[in-house]
């Protein structure tokens, strides 16, 4: 086990890398999204997945806590309230090296488009609001690629949260930031952890080269911006299919 003073080493090493640019020893490319909920980063992702396999591009989509692997245990950690802060964020991490090592990388190495509707930075925005720390999140995570855009989108909390509540029956206890005791009334429990994550996420967006996206603005603009960066920023022909 690292000591302390090595973990904070790997810890700014990790951040320094995520400042500049991303090393590549492959030939795939990895585009992001992150926000908070409701911030219509999945809905973002979907449309450019959707233009991507139209278009015949090589692509691979993965989602955040997504992996069989670790599915059942945080079920069943979820349905016995039994996670704490650090538990929780150790079973995303388990489910992220899953993913990373079983599609992520094999992709990237085999010339895919990689598609991340969220990545590393939900874990240092959600768990560093649980009240982890910065450093131990970053030095967790010192193993996954750094991606070749990040898109953020930014949405006015209000918007956001609103988005959720109209279209959920019943929002979960993690969910919600139950278990951080921040309300006794979901709904409200909810808006002040969304706004926590929100103010981790502003963190980053310097630090971590993100792509700052106004998750507010129309959809059909959104998802043009989207896919004129990523045509500035990736040469797509490496990805044609046959």
């Amino acid at each position: 086990m690292e000591s302390p003073s090595a973990a904070k080493r790997s810890a700014r090493k990790s951040s320094e890398r995520g400042a500049g640019a991303p090393r590549r020893p492959y030939p795939g490319a990895l585009v992001v999204v992150e926000g908070i909920d409701g911030s219509g980063k999945s809905t973002q992702l979907y449309l450019l997945k959707r233009w991507l396999e139209i278009g015949r591009y090589r692509i691979h989509f993965t989602e955040w806590n997504s992996s069989p692997l670790v599915k059942s245990a945080t079920k069943r950690g979820k349905q016995r309230r039994m996670l704490t802060p650090v538990t929780f964020s150790l079973l995303h991490a388990a489910d992220f090296a899953d993913r990373c090592e079983r599609q992520i990388l094999p992709l990237l190495q085999g010339g895919y488009l990689v598609l991340a509707d969220r990545y590393i930075y939900t874990a240092f925005a959600r768990d560093a609001a649980r009240g982890c720390p910065s450093e131990w999140l970053r030095n967790l995570y010192r193993f996954a690629p750094v991606p070749d855009i990040t898109f953020y989108f930014r949405t006015p909390l209000a918007v956001a949260v609103n988005r959720i509540l109209s279209g959920r029956p019943r929002l979960k206890y993690y969910e919600a930031g139950m278990d951080l005791g921040l309300s006794y009334d979901r709904a409200e429990s909810f808006r002040i952890f969304q706004g926590m994550i929100q103010d981790e996420y502003d963190k980053m967006i310097e630090t971590d080269n993100f792509v700052l996206m106004d998750g507010s603005a129309n959809v059909n603009v959104l998802q043009a911006q989207m896919r004129e960066i990523v045509q500035e920023k990736i040469d797509l022909k490496r990805f044609l299919t046959p």
